[in-house]
């Protein structure tokens, strides 16, 4: 396929050029305008120059989001195309339903037009975070991959049933080379159920909008066979033996690593609140942050352990005031897989998952399923099985209720029936 835009050679009577496109896709070529128009000393490689505008008053940044956009639409139609999903493309009348200037009032308020105004307030309202936005926009983009010209009566009890089938086979990861394929179809049930809970969130919001008639979403409930979700957490021996491990020269960059991944398995912060920690949110005997995620004021007492880590880094130097050596949360997941093997966690974990009716276990050595929200993890377990009152580990974790504490207490639990077997061996 190939999507080239150019400019007129004739310009209009504003001095601009019309910018014109050539689509090609299977041997068929159409080429028409974008619409929009600019002087040829600000056109330079199939764009307008950054920061200029044209005779209208239309920026650079608007004009080359359209035709990004048009460029990205193409090549979607003819994905979908080579896939089978589509038998043929009408480049013209797919154009002119989708871009032509006579059909923006429809184009802005089409399904995905609604959308982005569901996101735009939403966002807002709720304060979301990046990661929340990136969330629905892969829901947004599945949706368009699904059906690119989708309507709201589409998504009837056939139309809901359809998407989940979609999901359960859309490519997930990978892609396929010449030398290789190592795409991985299907998405977990869990995450199915994850994005149908994103979607139905949006067609509450379009039924109370007064755009939305179709209402099958909201007794719509696939069977989805999940099971409990597993709670990985280093126990205190295991936290100890991470605390105490004699780093090797050779791996001396794993030492900071472990410093502020024990430091959260101490405190229970979140990476993105151990990131975030200054050096005035440190005091004596405890620190007070907001966190990131929920806006909550925490105080949290420092133990022991916690207080020797900051005391280490006391007099180091990091940008913005940091209190500790915290690096990227990518490289940090990688290095603590590469720290845990080094400490000898290698009990085998069984994780179970479903795609459809299909279960798979697969097993990992333990080190292999740790990251920093491990640490976390590794706080909540061990303050209740050390007899903590889930209460009083709320107040420190920011928990709300004890529907997210249930995975814990339930450890702890099973630790505090394990513990009474001791006196069995008496």
């Amino acid at each position: 396929m190939a999507v080239n835009f150019y400019l007129d050679k004739r310009p209009n009577k504003n001095g601009d050029h019309p910018i014109r496109v050539s689509i090609s896709i299977n041997g068929n070529r159409y080429v028409t305008s974008t619409g929009f128009s600019v002087n040829a000393e600000k056109w330079h490689n199939g764009k307008v120059k950054n920061g200029t505008t044209n005779a209208k008053g239309e920026t650079s940044k608007t004009i080359n989001a359209r035709l990004k956009e048009i460029d990205s639409f193409f090549s979607r139609e003819e994905t979908l195309l080579k896939l089978g999903d589509v038998q043929e493309i009408d480049i013209k009348t797919l154009f002119a339903e989708n871009f032509a200037k006579k059909k923006k009032e429809k184009i802005e308020i089409s399904f995905f037009g609604y959308f982005d105004e569901f996101t735009a307030e939403m966002g807002k309202k709720n304060n979301w975070t990046k990661a929340v936005y990136e969330k629905f926009n892969a829901l947004k983009n599945h949706l368009i991959a699904f059906k690119s010209n989708i309507k709201f009566s589409d998504l009837n009890e056939k139309g809901l049933n359809n998407f989940v089938d979609y999901l359960h086979t859309v490519v997930v990861a990978g892609k396929k080379t010449k030398e290789r394929d190592t795409r991985v179809f299907g998405m977990k049930n869990t995450t199915i159920k994850k994005q149908l809970g994103f979607l139905k969130w949006f067609l509450r919001w379009a039924t109370a909008k007064g755009y939305n008639k179709e209402t099958t979403y909201q007794t719509f409930k696939p069977k989805l066979t999940t099971p409990d979700k597993k709670v990985v957490f280093l126990d205190w021996d295991e936290l100890m033996a991470v605390y105490n491990f004699n780093i090797p020269e050779s791996k001396k960059y794993l030492e900071r690593v472990r410093d502020v991944f024990c430091f959260c398995s101490f405190t229970s912060l979140r990476y993105s609140d151990v990131a975030n920690l200054k050096r005035s949110d440190v005091f004596a005997s405890y620190i007070s942050i907001t966190t990131i995620k929920t806006a909550d004021s925490l105080t949290i007492e420092l133990n022991d352990y916690s207080k020797a880590i900051l005391k280490k880094y006391e007099k180091d130097v990091f940008p913005n005031n940091s209190a500790l050596p915290v690096i990227s949360n990518q490289r940090m997941n990688e290095y603590l897989k590469e720290l845990g093997e080094l400490c000898g966690l290698d009990e085998p974990v069984t994780i179970t998952y479903y795609k459809g009716n299909q279960r798979y276990d697969e097993v990992y050595p333990k080190y292999a399923l740790i990251g920093t929200h491990t640490a976390r993890r590794t706080f909540i377990s061990n303050a209740l099985m050390l007899g903590i009152p889930p209460q009083t580990v709320m107040k420190w974790t920011g928990h709300s209720d004890y529907k997210a504490m249930k995975p814990y207490i339930d450890i702890a639990d099973r630790a505090k029936a394990e513990s009474m077997k001791m006196f069995n061996k008496k």
